[in-house]
């Protein structure tokens, strides 16, 4: 195994291009859930987003309309699944799961017309004199406006739900509906708007994995993705500090994996693809483990609300 051919620099970048999709996926359903909705069909919106992401670049050749189109491919998936369970109290559960597969059906039916096709690339931002300092100008300061952006939305996410009068407003019902409901807090529309904004988020992860992570269309290349989001969002105790972490923990854990390969780690490579999967579950188990209080989950987690009369 050469090690020496793995670059620390790109290896940082290939890290925070990584992590991006996830980071994006995970904040989304973090709001969902901290309105206390259990959303399990954030890789059916993903794996959406990224083939209307993909179909809107090439037929206009703008990488910001397929971003664009991602978001609303996954908006438009969770629409429906805002109906289901917030307008006709469907179980979240087995429709989040539903949605997956339906989202996985349809995106591999668009996309057949694709394959093979190159998305016009998305450009690096110039930053100047930041992009030519050692090391961190090719591992910080050399990636897409998406990156930043996914940074931004971290601290935008925290911003909200901890010093807003809308994140009191939204975490107070995902803790405890009937009470925000007797306090005049429009339960249901708080709801709804939560799982807009994460299926949008998780569309443009979708979208960030089509045309930048893997520029091409191919059939369920979330791969996963989706279901890792989910668990970041337990491994982060529903905090946007700690999403953040667990977008770069896991992101990492796959770049470091395709780098072992193709370096040559003296290791099968079917260990290796699912390093980032047993990664996931030993960290959940540990965090259970550890966890003697129960949890952070929100309390009204995965209840439907009726209002009263």
């Amino acid at each position: 195994m050469d090690l020496s051919a793995i670059s620390p620099a790109l290896l940082v970048a290939a890290l925070m291009a990584g992590a991006t999709p996830l980071l994006f996926a995970a904040l989304g359903e973090l709001v969902v859930e901290r309105a206390g909705v259990l959303n399990l069909g954030v890789e059916g919106m993903m794996i959406l987003g990224a083939i209307c992401g993909f179909a809107a670049a090439v037929g206009t050749g703008s990488p910001a309309a397929g971003f664009a189109a991602a978001a609303l491919g996954g908006a438009a998936l969770a629409l429906v699944f805002a109906v289901l369970t917030q307008g006709l109290l469907s179980n979240q559960v087995a429709t989040g799961l539903a949605l997956t597969l339906f989202g996985l059906g349809l995106s591999a039916l668009v996309g057949q017309g694709y394959v093979g096709i190159k998305p016009p690339s998305t450009p690096r931002l110039d930053l100047g004199p930041l992009s030519d300092l050692p090391f961190l100008g090719r591992a910080i300061f050399s990636h897409d406006a998406i990156v930043y952006l996914g940074l931004a939305a971290t601290l935008a996410v925290w911003a909200v739900l901890n010093r807003t009068r809308f994140g009191l407003s939204l975490r107070a019902v995902g803790e405890n509906h009937d009470a925000a409901h007797a306090l005049g807090l429009k339960v249901v529309a708080i709801r709804v708007g939560a799982i807009l904004f994460g299926g949008a988020m998780a569309g443009i992860g979708g979208g960030y994995l089509s045309l930048v992570r893997v520029p091409q269309w191919t059939e369920g290349m979330t791969a996963g993705a989706g279901w890792i989001a989910l668990a970041i969002v337990v491994f982060a105790s529903w905090r946007a500090g700690r999403v953040l972490m667990g977008a770069y923990l896991f992101g990492g854990v796959s770049v470091l994996q395709l780098n072992l390969q193709a370096a040559g780690a003296a290791v099968p490579v079917e260990i290796l693809s699912m390093s980032p999967y047993l990664a996931t579950i030993l960290v959940l188990a540990v965090m259970s483990a550890r966890r003697k209080r129960g949890t952070a989950a929100p309390a009204s987690l995965g209840r439907s609300f009726r209002a009263p009369g």
